[in-house]
């Protein structure tokens, strides 16, 4: 990424504290936790030196990713609604083909040099956080089962319990037939849904509030 966009992201990055107030968790009614999901098998192993909040450019690269341009804005709260500031937000996800960067993936999609598809952040003083990504692909696992798009997550600070989990996106017509997603309740399925706002830049954005649970 230039230095000047950069620059500008990053204060469109430290604006998103102001998200709290718009979800659910600011206010005093007890919030569910967000439910756990496997981190699946292809957790980032190769080390890389960008992980930044914009995943559509490499530091040192001048291509953009391939794919859909979305934002993801979202806000990390306590079970009682309470925003947590500088929480580590991970996230990791296949590019718009489908296929992960990882030695394990056998896909046979095609692999994208210029998406970085691993980032790490640090929620904001209203426990906010915002990406930059594409919108990942689907996948077959199977001759009867492809997954839908989706974006993992592990969010962690001291003194919660750590929470690896998938966020979804809402409406998506693969998210009905998804095994993992139908393992889990009907409410359980909208806390790990991302629901589409609005259009900035002409770049779909779409809200994800996380819950954790004190230790």
């Amino acid at each position: 990424m230039k230095q000047p966009d950069r620059r500008n992201f990053i204060k469109m990055g430290l604006l998103s504290g102001a998200l709290a107030p718009l979800y659910s968790g600011a206010n005093n009614t007890e919030q569910a936790k967000t439910p756990a999901e496997t981190a699946g098998p292809f957790y980032p192993i190769t080390p890389q030196k960008d992980k930044d909040f914009d995943l559509t450019h490499i530091e040192g690269k001048t291509s953009p990713a391939a794919g859909e341009l979305i934002f993801i804005e979202g806000v990390v709260v306590d079970t009682a609604g309470t925003p947590i500031e500088d929480v580590t937000v991970e996230l990791w996800q296949a590019n718009a083909a489908g296929r992960y960067a990882h030695p394990h993936d056998t896909n046979p999609a095609p692999l994208d040099p210029n998406f970085q598809g691993w980032a790490i952040a640090r929620s904001g003083k209203q426990g906010g956080f915002r990406f930059k990504t594409i919108m990942p692909g689907a996948y077959p696992v199977s001759g009867s089962w492809s997954r839908p798009p989706h974006i993992h997550y592990k969010i962690s600070k001291r003194g919660y319990i750590e929470l690896t989990t998938q966020m979804y996106f809402q409406g998506h017509p693969l998210n009905q037939k998804d095994r993992l997603i139908n393992r889990k309740t009907e409410n359980e399925q909208k806390l790990m849904e991302a629901k589409k706002v609005s259009k900035a830049r002409a770049m779909d954005t779409y809200q994800y509030q996380i819950v954790l649970e004190k230790a």
